[in-house]
């Protein structure tokens, strides 16, 4: 089956790094990405096709440099499948409406999930509360 995200939605809009960590599994560098440190209340979406993924109700301080949640706004918003990738088995986040990867989710967060959803803010847009 084909990857959703390469067939079903344009990404002519993505820069070069949205489109390598969405469309190739990518991974931003540590601290380098715009919402790592972002404090305002507002909505993550998926830039690639504009669904709501990460409310920042939701956000906390991980210290790993990625924007860190304990819970999407919605579980069917996101999918997961299990990645392999440099010699360790992860859990890949992807948004469940058009596949782009989003990052990983790891069972070290806090209460009341335990999860820490590790996203990189390049695959995401941010939508500050009015």
């Amino acid at each position: 089956m084909s990857d959703p995200a390469k067939t079903r939605f344009d990404i002519s809009h993505l820069t070069p790094e949205q489109a390598r960590v969405t469309q190739k599994h990518g991974t931003e560098r540590a601290f380098s990405g715009a919402y790592h440190d972002e404090k305002r209340s507002g909505t993550y979406a998926c830039v690639v096709c504009g669904t709501p993924l990460f409310a920042s109700a939701h956000k906390f301080d991980s210290g790993t440099g990625w924007p860190s949640f304990w819970q999407p706004i919605e579980e069917a918003s996101v999918g997961t499948r299990s990645d392999r990738s440099f010699f360790m088995v992860r859990t890949e986040v992807h948004c469940a409406t058009c596949g782009a990867h989003q990052g990983h989710v790891f069972p070290d967060g806090p209460q009341p999930t335990g999860l820490r959803y590790c996203i990189n803010s390049a695959s995401l847009s941010f939508e500050p509360e009015s």
